[in-house]
């Protein structure tokens, strides 16, 4: 599969998966019960904390990847959901086709990296 020819739209929807999965395999390690740990997931996967997640990695994107987040980022969307506002939720795609792009690429360390920066630097 050529990962480059992939639509922001596929790219999106694997990196959504993929990023929530970074989440609640970091959450699991606080060993909490499953309805705090859907809540915390909730908080850091919703569109808001993930324009904010790129916020903390954006300087550290190489061009490659600056391009897959624009991509992303720019491509058409049908709905934004009510917690949200247009630029949040444009940048949460954005923010999830480069993690899916990373995942197809099998650049999961470098996703990981990334995604740990965020954890750390995170407000949430």
């Amino acid at each position: 599969m050529n990962v480059n020819n992939l639509s922001p739209g596929v790219l999106a929807f694997v990196g959504d998966a993929y990023y929530g999965l970074l989440v609640r395999e970091m959450l699991a390690e606080t060993n909490r019960p499953s309805g705090e740990l859907h809540s915390e997931s909730v908080k850091l996967v919703k569109a808001g904390a993930q324009a904010a997640a790129f916020k903390i990695i954006e300087s550290e994107l190489t061009d490659t990847e600056l391009s897959v987040y624009k991509r992303g980022r720019n491509s058409h969307v049908n709905s934004i959901p009510k917690n949200a506002s247009v630029g949040e939720y444009h940048s949460a795609t954005g923010l999830e086709a480069l993690f899916g792009y990373l995942h197809l690429s099998g650049e999961d360390q470098r996703a990981k990296e990334l995604f740990e920066k965020i954890i750390k630097n995170s407000v949430f």
